[in-house]
Protein backbone atom coordinates (compact mmCIF):
# COMPACT_ATOMS: atom_id res chain seq x y z
CA UNK A 1 0.00 0.00 0.00
CA UNK A 2 1.44 3.33 -0.98
CA UNK A 3 0.99 6.69 0.75
CA UNK A 4 -1.80 7.79 -1.59
CA UNK A 5 -3.82 4.65 -0.92
CA UNK A 6 -3.32 5.01 2.81
CA UNK A 7 -4.38 8.66 2.68
CA UNK A 8 -7.50 7.69 0.72
CA UNK A 9 -8.41 5.03 3.29
CA UNK A 10 -7.91 7.46 6.16
CA UNK A 11 -10.09 10.04 4.40
CA UNK A 12 -12.91 7.47 4.32
CA UNK A 13 -12.90 7.02 8.09
CA UNK A 14 -15.64 8.64 10.15
CA UNK A 15 -14.54 10.27 13.39
CA UNK A 16 -17.62 8.82 15.11
CA UNK A 17 -16.40 5.29 14.30
CA UNK A 18 -12.97 6.04 15.75
CA UNK A 19 -14.53 7.50 18.90
CA UNK A 20 -16.80 4.48 19.37
CA UNK A 21 -13.89 2.08 18.90
CA UNK A 22 -11.76 4.03 21.34
CA UNK A 23 -14.57 4.22 23.89
CA UNK A 24 -15.13 0.48 23.65
CA UNK A 25 -11.42 -0.18 24.12
CA UNK A 26 -11.26 2.15 27.11
CA UNK A 27 -14.20 0.38 28.74
CA UNK A 28 -12.46 -2.99 28.30
CA UNK A 29 -9.19 -1.61 29.66
CA UNK A 30 -10.95 -0.03 32.65
CA UNK A 31 -12.65 -3.31 33.57
CA UNK A 32 -9.32 -5.15 33.26
CA UNK A 33 -7.51 -2.55 35.37
CA UNK A 34 -10.18 -2.76 38.07
CA UNK A 35 -9.86 -6.53 38.10
CA UNK A 36 -6.08 -6.16 38.42
CA UNK A 37 -6.58 -3.65 41.28
CA UNK A 38 -4.80 -0.94 39.28
CA UNK A 39 -7.08 1.85 40.48
CA UNK A 40 -5.05 4.72 39.04
CA UNK A 41 -5.14 3.35 35.49
CA UNK A 42 -8.77 2.31 35.88
CA UNK A 43 -9.71 5.86 36.88
CA UNK A 44 -7.84 7.33 33.91
CA UNK A 45 -9.65 4.98 31.51
CA UNK A 46 -13.02 5.74 33.14
CA UNK A 47 -12.43 9.50 32.95
CA UNK A 48 -11.33 9.26 29.31
CA UNK A 49 -14.41 7.20 28.47
CA UNK A 50 -16.65 9.78 30.13
CA UNK A 51 -15.05 12.52 28.05
CA UNK A 52 -15.43 10.64 24.78
CA UNK A 53 -19.10 9.91 25.50
CA UNK A 54 -19.82 13.64 25.40
CA UNK A 55 -18.60 13.69 21.79
CA UNK A 56 -20.72 10.81 20.46
CA UNK A 57 -23.68 11.62 18.24
CA UNK A 58 -25.36 8.20 17.95
CA UNK A 59 -27.93 8.05 20.78
CA UNK A 60 -28.00 4.25 20.90
CA UNK A 61 -24.25 3.89 21.14
CA UNK A 62 -24.11 6.72 23.64
CA UNK A 63 -26.72 4.92 25.78
CA UNK A 64 -24.93 1.57 25.59
CA UNK A 65 -21.50 2.97 26.34
CA UNK A 66 -23.05 5.18 29.02
CA UNK A 67 -24.36 2.05 30.73
CA UNK A 68 -20.86 0.56 30.62
CA UNK A 69 -19.50 3.80 32.08
CA UNK A 70 -22.05 3.69 34.91
CA UNK A 71 -21.09 0.09 35.70
CA UNK A 72 -17.42 1.05 35.72
CA UNK A 73 -18.05 4.00 38.00
CA UNK A 74 -19.94 1.79 40.47
CA UNK A 75 -17.23 -0.87 40.35
CA UNK A 76 -14.53 1.76 40.87
CA UNK A 77 -16.41 3.29 43.82
CA UNK A 78 -16.65 -0.16 45.39
CA UNK A 79 -12.86 -0.53 45.11
CA UNK A 80 -11.92 2.73 46.82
Amino acid sequence: MNDDELAAQIAQLKVEDILVGTASTLASVAFAKLEAKDREQAKRAIDALATILTLLEDAGLKRDLGAALANLQVAYAAEV
